[in-house]
């Protein structure tokens, strides 16, 4: 494995990271973020707004139902563990890069899930499907662009990223309450078995119910840390403003400072707000919304408080800590969420080492579910029906197992690399599709400029082509005066009268 490892996953990952990823991933934020008016700042009350309103509709689940997966899929081990593995690598100034991430990551995110919404399709019970595979073989006309992302999500999100997930529950619960890891991994696959077997809606229910109180707890636990600390709140802004520009690494050269900061920033950065990879917009398309904009608007507000809020939360809780926990010049023995952890158990006592337990487990256990609802959309599209999503099941509890008994360099070295491959794949078609997101913008904001509630219909939104399919279809005129099928007051019909015949004479 190590071999494997060192001989031919880290080099891979290495220059695809280094020399296409990275420009490409902020090239791509900054042109939809120009070419939609900053829309990430003049939407953002909007944003807001459209979560509080969202509710379910037939067809598919709703607006927030799509933002709470959408988030779990995003706040999991990155949020943790992985702003801790971006301190420790790259230093403080890692941080600004996965703000700058983020913040054009909030364009590309309104561009993704809008093309998703356009696009997606109808199966066989009743639910929405749709995602990178379904607008690259609908859009581009590409079948095989769409089979070839789709391959790589599936791999990605199916094993790769949920042991990920998994590792970081087992190292917590082994370093802070001494719980072997066959007990961990045992405990995880009976826990997920029933909810995976339940189906997509039961994946959304259970991260609707936990995920937003989870995500709240956390973020009072740092801004405590930060009240408690808030004399080092400028201290902690320089370190990180400083390192991303190398005013404090100059001596060593740009290599070790700004190059190692931005390079595992932005990777860090994209793995935690998944902004541009692909993945949210799978779930962005199994919502039932008016107008696909909407959904675009919602999963950009998911990118923010990712980011913006919890990976800033952490990175807040761990630079406070002093030297004792971190020292970014001298980083110890303690790594990914068990930083985090430890940050926190010196900041407001070893009480919270529970709490924090249970955060991470949520975060983590969360996203492995979110991430089987991506895989199995792509599945749907690969031609997967019921025999092959059982199994793609049964892979998921495996990818658990393995990824709770790994080693921790390992199966992130793995995520990067399938992170990297299918994010320069979607970047690409992203670029290329966006004139479709953007007529979609023109309707939506004309729509709200009349003060209407902006409602999408392909024929009239200006679209650059014909859009195949009866979803987004103007409905049927119905006669004057007759009401809509959901409005009918269903009457039992009326009994027929019996004439009694007189009898013959």
């Amino acid at each position: 494995m190590e071999f494997f490892q060192t001989q031919v996953v880290d080099p891979l990952s290495y220059i695809l990271n280094t020399h296409v990823l990275i420009y490409l991933l902020i090239g791509a934020g900054l042109y939809f973020t120009v070419r939609t008016r900053f829309i990430q700042v003049r939407y953002f009350g909007r944003m807001l707004r459209q979560v509080r309103k969202s509710h379910r509709q037939d067809g598919g689940i709703s607006s927030f139902q799509a933002f709470c997966v959408g988030l779990a899929s995003r706040v999991g081990t990155g949020n943790i563990a992985g702003v801790a593995i971006a301190l420790t690598v790259g230093g403080p100034g890692a941080i600004f890069w996965m703000w700058v991430v983020a913040a054009v990551g909030m364009a590309t995110a309104v561009i993704e899930a809008t093309l998703a919404q356009i696009f997606k399709v109808r199966s066989g019970d009743g639910a929405f499907r749709g995602g990178p595979a379904f607008y690259i073989q609908r859009g581009l006309r590409s079948r095989v662009g769409g089979v070839m992302f789709a391959v790589l999500l599936v791999f990605a999100f199916s094993t790769a990223f949920n042991m990920v997930e998994t590792n970081a529950i087992s190292g917590v619960l082994k370093s802070s309450h001494g719980v072997d890891t066959r007990w961990t991994t045992v405990g995880l696959v009976v826990l997920a078995a029933p909810i995976l077997f339940g189906g997509v809606r039961r994946v959304a229910r259970f991260a609707e119910l936990v995920v937003p109180a989870v995500a709240v707890a956390y973020a009072l636990l740092a801004l405590t840390i930060v009240a408690v600390n808030v004399t080092q709140l400028p201290t902690v802004i320089q370190e990180i403003v400083g390192g991303a520009f190398g005013i404090r690494q100059m001596a060593g050269g740009f290599a070790g400072g700004i190059a190692t900061a931005m390079l595992t920033g932005v990777k860090r950065g994209l793995f935690a707000c998944e902004a541009g990879m692909g993945s949210s917009p799978n779930i962005a398309g199994a919502a039932t919304v008016s107008h696909p904009v909407e959904q675009g608007l919602i999963q950009s507000l998911a990118v923010f408080v990712d980011t913006m809020v919890i990976c800033t939360a952490t990175a807040f809780i761990v630079l406070m800590s002093g030297p004792s926990v971190y020292d970014p010049a001298h980083t110890g023995s303690i790594a990914g969420a068990s930083l985090t952890e430890s940050a926190i158990a010196a900041g407001l006592g070893s009480w919270t080492t529970a709490l924090m337990t249970a955060v991470v487990f949520v975060f983590a256990f969360a996203s492995v579910l979110s991430n089987y609802v991506v895989a199995e959309a792509n599945l749907f599209f690969l031609g997967g029906r019921h025999v092959a999503i059982n199994a793609l099941k049964v892979v998921t509890l495996v990818a658990i197992v393995f990824g709770a008994m790994s080693t921790l360099t390992l199966v992130w070295a793995l995520a990067d690399l399938a992170m990297a491959m299918m994010a320069i794949v979607h970047l690409v078609a992203l670029c290329l599709l966006g004139k479709w997101a953007f007529a979609a913008l023109r309707d939506f904001h004309q729509q709200a400029a009349r003060g209407e509630r902006p409602v999408f219909i392909a024929s009239r939104a200006g679209l650059p082509g014909q859009l195949d399919g009866d979803i987004w279809a103007a409905p049927e005129p119905r006669p004057v005066g007759a009401l809509p099928e959901s409005l009918r007051l269903s009457r039992p019909a009326p009994r027929r009268l019996r004439l009694s015949r007189a009898p013959a004479a």
